[in-house]
């Protein structure tokens, strides 16, 4: 931060700003400028850092009379008892300084994925895995059981998780004597954070498994068996609770996410619950009327009546012919559009009977005559 820039100018407040109003702007920048929302951005970065290091100091009551009356001098080194604040480490994924910070302001994006460094003596969590899934839309409909492979790490099996070799253990560390947080003097102040010598879990690893080399995992592949329910659809998640990356230092697995992807159709396309297909009809069919066979999802087929004058572009609905309905017995519908097919290379006795029907029939098509009434209305304008 700049010598001279002001911590409340810095969060864009009043000085006789409430504890809240400093929260709620240091929340309103965090949120804006946090490296994860703006990866390789300097500028952003450093905004972030100001914003940080402001909030540290005007959140704390001591910290900020010290700062009101003293400024940034009252951080400067050698400054009171102890050693200097200007040298604080902006971790940006860790607890102790601006990691408790962001526990609960910055939890809704993080995801609740990444674990805290504050809880780290009792164990990390390990990570969530994502599958990617595709089915096809009869699958969809029906709903399933699969099978999936995924590569995913797991306990070790010759150390137990613990990382330590065969006859040895994790030992507790002589630098925090096992609670993962060290302290020391900063100006007026007494600053906590993760121990640098077990970064946080209070253990150290002296004689470390060979297998796992000390990480108390390994890499393996799994099968599991999962249950795809009908009505499905693309990019709905399915998490599977505790199938994800085993945790560390005794610390819970991370979950498993299935995301589905449901197949283009060559017959149907889904909206939500309905179906719609387009099928086509002879031009004879349509004027004179009759009957074909629609082929639905589950595998039946449904016969449909065609009403003499039919037009391209009718529409009619058949119900609870459509997609299930996620966690419902119910089922959405399926709306046939009829395209009315022009017959393309006719014979010579083809073409004189249309020639024949066409002077026969005038002005029989409503639709056409009432267009060109139209435009002759236009027209004469």
């Amino acid at each position: 931060m700049a010598e001279d820039r002001d911590y409340y100018e810095v969060l864009g407040i009043q000085k006789n700003a409430s504890d809240d109003e400093i929260k709620k702007a240091y929340r309103t920048m965090a949120m804006k400028y946090h490296p994860d929302r703006n990866p390789g951005d300097k500028e952003a970065e450093n905004k972030f850092k100001e914003a940080s290091e402001a909030y540290e100091v005007l959140k704390d009551k001591q910290k900020r009379a010290a700062y009101d009356r003293y400024g940034r001098a009252a951080f400067a080194q050698g400054a009171g008892a102890g050693g200097g604040f200007g040298g604080f480490n902006f971790d940006f994924g860790g607890a102790g300084g601006f990691g408790d910070i962001f526990g609960d302001i910055f939890s809704e994006f993080m995801g609740g994925g990444a674990s805290r460094r504050s809880s780290r003596s009792e164990g990390i969590r390990g990570r969530d895995i994502r599958y990617d899934l595709e089915i096809t839309l009869e699958e969809a409909y029906k709903g399933l059981k699969k099978e999936i492979e995924i590569q995913t790490a797991v306990k070790c099996d010759a150390c137990g998780g613990s990382g330590a070799a065969e006859g040895s253990k994790p030992e507790t560390c002589e630098m925090c004597h096992g609670t993962g947080r060290v302290r020391r003097q900063s100006g007026f102040f007494i600053e906590e954070r993760d121990c640098p010598t077990c970064h946080g879990i209070g253990k150290v690893i002296k004689n470390p498994c060979k297998k796992c080399n000390g990480t108390g995992k390994v890499a393996q592949k799994k099968v599991l068996e999962v249950n795809i329910p009908a009505g499905i659809d693309t990019d709905n998640r399915m998490r599977l609770s505790g199938q994800g990356e085993a945790g560390e230092n005794g610390g819970p697995s991370g979950d498993l996410y299935i995301f589905v992807h449901v197949k283009s159709h060559p017959i149907f396309k889904r909206d939500g619950s309905d179906l719609y297909c387009t099928v086509p009809v002879s031009m004879t069919t349509a004027a004179l009327g009759g009957e074909i066979e629609i082929p639905c999802l589950d595998g039946s087929t449904e016969k449909v009546k065609i009403e003499e004058g039919t037009q391209s572009g009718t529409e009619i609905r058949l119900r609870k012919k459509g997609m299930s309905i996620l966690q419902s017995s119910a089922l959405g519908d399926l709306f046939v559009r009829f395209a009315v097919e022009t017959p393309t290379k006719l014979s010579a006795k083809q073409k004189e009977l249309l020639k024949q029907f066409a002077a026969e029939s005038g002005d029989s098509s409503p639709a056409a005559s009432g267009f060109f009434d139209k435009i002759k209305d236009f027209i004469s304008k």
